[in-house]
């Protein structure tokens, strides 16, 4: 099966005073173009060696948190705690150096590790952040001023356990989040000026920790999103509710939802599974299967040629079949961490150790292409915290975070 055109549309972004064109070799967002964290860059190492890729620039300037990374052009956009409150961040990509910051609202703390858990999103020379605690604001790209702002709370939500940990997503003239609440768990909000557009009034649920993908299904755009109890597909015009599957979530649902060929795929951590769900033409919903070869906690999952990919149930990183939802192999040698994939290698880093591996993998098996160590890594992290923040390739470069240390690499092979 192939992923629709859809996901692969290449995402052009103005930035600023200045005119700047992605040319799908940039991460705009929450697991990049096309939320599925497979870049479409080429040209990059296909082995590293030993001691991994030329490190460029490390920063030990971004805040407390476990935000991850926008990066369009020679920007990177990230969130950090500091001692006066969350704030956004502008980054310049060839130095690390700070470029702007923009101020969110009060800190967050959380024994698991203080701070943001989202991911900025770059549209259209503007820059959307959630704070941890719900403040959702726009930001000019060019200087960081701020154009508008709100609070999740307004919509009636209340910040989850583990804070607000979803990254908004922008489509069209909408940005869309999940405040949940008796209000209506999903909002849509005018990216121009915050004021909304919709809210699921149908749909009461609190809000846990998945970000919403957008989808076009039988001539029908629709928003997905992955609650405590449900999947859900959410009209994009009215939201209203068009289908709603239940899902058996337990403690806290995670990761984002994956669409491929008019079925959607969801799974999550504490032995909850892993449910395909089939869109039929008439706008209903159906289980197809439901497994738990697949219990991804929130490191991510990959599809690619009719497999999943991403760390399981367990202790084993886990390739599982699309059709049947079994496993097609696992391997305990990848330790639980975090994925992302580009030009025909994925990209992984173990949450503990925090060992960055280069592999390529397909259903019958992987073969490891390089490793490194992360360093340095931060002595401020909370002894309950790890090395969550996925990784991200964009325009030649990667990037890793461990709180408030960026690094980044050149992996081109030039």
């Amino acid at each position: 099966m192939k992923i629709t055109s859809l996901l692969f549309t290449v995402v052009s972004l103005s930035l600023g005073l200045c005119a700047f064109t992605s040319f799908g070799d940039d991460w705009p967002g929450w697991r990049g173009p096309n939320r599925d964290d497979i870049s479409l860059e080429t040209g990059l190492l296909q082995d590293w060696p030993e001691g991994g890729p030329k490190r460029l620039w490390v920063s030990v300037g971004a805040g407390m948190g476990y935000a991850g990374f926008a990066v369009v052009e020679n920007r990177l956009f990230t969130l950090g705690q500091f001692e006066d409150g969350e704030f956004g961040l502008c980054i310049n990509t060839e130095d690390g150096k700070e470029i702007w910051r923009a101020k969110l609202g009060q800190g967050f703390e959380n024994r698991w590790g203080d701070g943001p858990r989202n991911t900025p999103t770059v549209d259209n020379g503007n820059v959307y952040f959630m704070s941890a605690r719900g403040d959702l604001a726009c930001c000019t790209v060019a200087d960081g001023q701020k154009t508008w702002e709100v609070t999740m709370e307004s919509f009636g939500g209340q910040i989850p356990f583990w804070g607000y940990s979803e990254s908004p997503l922008v489509d069209g003239d909408k940005i869309i989040c999940t405040p949940g609440g008796e209000q209506g768990a999903i909002v849509a909000l005018n990216k121009t000026n915050g004021k909304k557009i919709w809210q699921t009034s149908d749909l009461k649920q609190t809000a846990h920790y998945s970000s919403v993908i957008s989808i076009e299904h039988n001539m029908v755009r629709q928003y997905v999103q992955l609650l405590f109890d449900a999947a859900v597909g959410i009209d994009a015009e009215t939201g209203k509710v068009l289908w709603n599957v239940p899902f058996p979530g337990q403690t806290a649902v995670i990761p984002t939802p994956i669409y491929a060929d008019g079925k959607v795929y969801v799974t999550s951590g504490y032995n909850a599974g892993s449910t395909l769900i089939e869109l039929a033409d008439d706008g209903t919903a159906k289980e197809v299967w439901h497994s738990r070869d697949m219990s991804n906690h929130h490191g991510g999952v990959i599809y690619m040629n009719g497999c999943f990919f991403g760390h399981g149930n367990g202790r084993t990183f886990v390739c599982q079949d699309l059709d049947s939802g079994k496993e097609l192999w696992a391997e305990e040698t990848l330790k639980k961490g975090a994925i992302a994939f580009a030009d025909n290698r994925f990209y992984y880093i173990e949450e503990k150790s925090g060992d960055v591996v280069l592999f390529s993998a397909d259903k019958k098996g992987w073969e490891q292409k390089g490793r490194f160590k992360l360093e340095p890594q931060s002595e401020k992290r909370s002894p309950q915290g790890a090395i969550w923040v996925h990784p991200v390739i964009a325009n030649g470069k990667l990037y890793l975070r461990d709180q408030e240390i960026i690094c980044c690499y050149d992996i081109t092979s030039k």
